[in-house]
């Protein structure tokens, strides 16, 4: 798609606004909190042992706190396979990106975005990846910050983890259009609960 047309500019503009709205959240921590039970709720009953996430930036949810109470809970449990976290480390010259075992207090440094990243972990293949979102719309598209980075990565992974968006209530595109090479997710949670499938 040529990145002058009419729809890249809208959806540039609509980037720009989410956000704002995104950053400006006046019930942040609360909104925070509920999102939190609903991921924590919603993982009861996966069976999941490595899940993928992402470090949050410019004002993305936090799924980090939930995902270390799942795998304390899953070492309270006595799980006969160690849960594991893992982050992204992005690679800027073949635009590809893996997961690296992450931990509270792990080594960490900058990736070529300026995103801190594990040093020297372990290399993860989650099975269920939790994915930001800027924004999402009906059918389980997001839109994120334009980079394609997730849409490659999950192109390219055999087999292909199951997607689940984060995002807040007000990250909702009810006319998002999603383009050719977009990959929808599998589930999107939100601070209200699933909002798909719905």
């Amino acid at each position: 798609m040529d990145k002058s047309s009419p729809q890249a500019d809208q959806k540039k503009a609509l980037r720009k606004q989410l956000l704002e709205i995104r950053q400006n959240i006046p019930d942040r921590l609360q909104r925070s909190e509920l999102l939190q039970s609903v991921m924590r709720i919603w993982l009861v009953t996966r069976p999941d042992t490595v899940i993928g996430a992402y470090w949050p930036i410019k004002g993305e949810f936090d799924p980090l706190p939930s995902l270390h109470r799942w795998k304390e809970d899953g070492e309270l449990m006595d799980q006969p396979q160690r849960r594991r976290i893992g982050l992204p480390v992005v690679n800027r010259e073949h635009k590809t990106m893996t997961f690296h075992a992450w931990y509270p207090g792990c080594p960490m440094e900058e990736d070529a975005y300026g995103i801190p990243k594990p040093k020297d972990t372990e290399l993860l293949f989650p099975t269920l990846l939790f994915v930001p979102c800027l924004g999402y719309g009906p059918g389980g598209y997001r839109l994120g910050y334009g980079g394609g980075f997730y849409d490659r990565m999950l192109g390219s992974l055999n087999p292909k983890p199951f997607t689940v968006g984060l995002g807040f209530a007000s990250g909702f595109v009810d006319d998002l259009e999603p383009e050719a090479h977009d990959v929808p997710l599998d589930a999107i949670l939100n601070d209200h609960g699933v909002v798909w499938p719905v």
